[in-house]
């Protein structure tokens, strides 16, 4: 199975919003991320007008939407990108498409796109999250004890990173 990536467009916006409003998917996701169509929307615009500081990708199987993930420049001397808002359709879970798609980001964002580093954040309380981080050749770098207020509770953040050299070693 093959898993190609492409930034998210327009027409993509009503699968975008069916997938992160999915009570599989939304439970997982950043409380702050965007969820309505007017706000996936102007993400998307944001992708199109900043491609070299913003983005919103779709993965595709066979052409098909299979995913979504987005990232951000968050320092340009030092090239660094966070990564966010992973989310495979539920029907696809188990199949190994998440880690060819966490795999094709990492490509993409530190071999095309010349970042140095890239980085992400997983609730502590998202085990399936946690584990697929590592199957995708995350490093887990430290945890953000109590960091963040979600379901009437503090919880850890808990940080993954990868550098150029992480990826030529992979």
């Amino acid at each position: 199975m093959s898993v190609s990536l492409r930034p998210a467009t327009n027409a993509d916006v009503p699968y975008l919003v069916e997938l992160l409003g999915s009570e599989d998917v939304a439970p997982f996701l950043a409380a702050v991320r965007a969820f309505t169509a007017e706000e996936v929307a102007e993400e998307v615009a944001r992708s199109e007008r900043e491609p070299e500081a913003f983005g919103v990708l779709i993965f595709e199987v066979d052409g098909e939407a299979a995913g979504t993930a987005t990232w951000e420049r968050t320092n340009r001397r030092s090239r660094i990108a966070s990564v966010g808002g992973l989310a495979i359709a539920p029907g696809l879970r188990g199949t190994g498409v998440g880690v060819e798609a966490a795999r094709a980001i990492q490509r993409h964002l530190l071999g095309e796109l010349g970042f140095h580093r890239i980085q992400m954040e997983v609730y502590g309380f998202n085990e399936r999250a946690l584990r697929h981080a590592e199957r995708a050749g995350w490093i887990r770098e430290g945890v953000r004890r109590k960091a963040y207020w979600r379901n009437d509770e503090w919880v850890d953040g808990v940080l993954f990173g990868l550098v150029t050299e992480d990826l030529d070693q992979a």
